[in-house]
């Protein structure tokens, strides 16, 4: 019920009803309506831009910007995995592999190198979650350059293992004659006596004394760069070039089983013994170089026999007697 005014009118002294009219009500409605609608207005902007009231819009971004957070944290969880992952191939890396190969380990700072200095991850910085994003960011790039460096280490190991098992393939490492048939050790690598002018020069090989006809085996390897009789005091010789600065000459030889050019393994026969060039009586003699220098061949038998075999070998090749050319 509304509610109903008066006034007092000293004229007639009395109270009188007081009487609105239409527009003046009207207008007070349409003012009250239009203050509500602005408040209301003004209160709906405040609430949006607090924590308290979110749209549905925003809702979503803030489940989107939650849903990020766990997956960059799951992320880093991973590369700090395959970090560890990594840190244990790296250790082999340097302490195995590199030190079987002999070639100088990668160091720290060689593995992590080019992420000092000018801040790379500035494009990050200024939102919420910027120090997460860097942080992931770069432990990415610095696991990348490890495996970029740990690939370019093991391309290396591979081409160093290849090498190696050529190397292995190549060092002349078994006796060039079978003991079965060599009768024994004439001469060995030193001073000796030479037979025809019984003075005391320097014998660069081992004589090794078999008949006329013992087969001759490369003792590893090989090209076959000589096989003539062209070289003063060996005879028909043969000499093969092993690659790493190894070669091997067989001089006095009967016979040749290869040719010029020719490609060798290691246990082919190459030729025969005979008793050609300076030389007093059927025997191989045998030599070994290595960068152009001469060096004893005792120290490449190691691939055909056994320890007893080879100290009586060394033995023998010890005793300064006289040499068979």
């Amino acid at each position: 019920m509304a509610q109903v005014k008066y006034y007092y009118d000293p004229r007639t002294l009395s109270y009188k009803k007081i009487q609105v009219r239409a527009l003046v009500r009207y207008r007070r409605v349409f003012t009250f309506l239009l203050a509500s609608a602005v408040f209301g207005l003004l209160g709906l902007v405040v609430l949006l831009n607090t924590t308290i009231v979110n749209t549905p819009k925003e809702l979503s971004l803030q489940r989107e910007v939650e849903n990020f957070k766990v997956q960059y944290s799951l992320l880093q969880k991973k590369m700090e995995q395959a970090q560890k992952v990594l840190a244990n191939i790296e250790e082999r890396d340097n302490t195995i592999y590199r030190v079987y190969f002999e070639t100088a380990p990668i160091s720290e700072s060689q593995r992590k190198a080019g992420f000092g200095g000018i801040n790379r991850y500035q494009i990050y910085e200024g939102y919420e979650h910027s120090d997460l994003i860097a942080e992931t960011a770069k432990k990415m790039d610095i696991l990348q350059k490890q495996l970029v460096v740990q690939s370019k280490s093991l391309d290396e190991i591979t081409a160093l293992a290849s090498e190696k098992e050529t190397l292995l393939a190549s060092i002349p490492a078994i006796q060039p004659l079978s003991n079965e048939k060599m009768t024994r050790i004439a001469s060995g690598y030193g001073y000796r006596s030479d037979p025809f002018s019984k003075t005391r020069k320097m014998h660069w090989g081992m004589d090794f004394t078999a008949p006329k006809g013992t087969p001759i085996y490369a003792p590893g390897d090989g090209k076959v760069v000589r096989a003539d009789n062209r070289s003063s005091g060996y005879g028909n010789h043969i000499r093969i070039a092993h690659g790493f600065g190894y070669e091997t000459l067989y001089g006095h030889l009967n016979k040749y089983n290869v040719r010029v050019g020719q490609r060798v393994k290691r246990g082919d026969l190459i030729g025969y013994v005979g008793n050609t060039g300076r030389s007093e009586a059927p025997h191989l003699h045998y030599e070994v170089w290595k960068d152009r220098k001469k060096i004893n061949p005792i120290n490449f038998y190691y691939g055909s026999l056994t320890p007893e075999e080879f100290q009586s070998m060394l033995r023998y090749a010890s005793q300064e007697n006289q040499s068979l050319d």
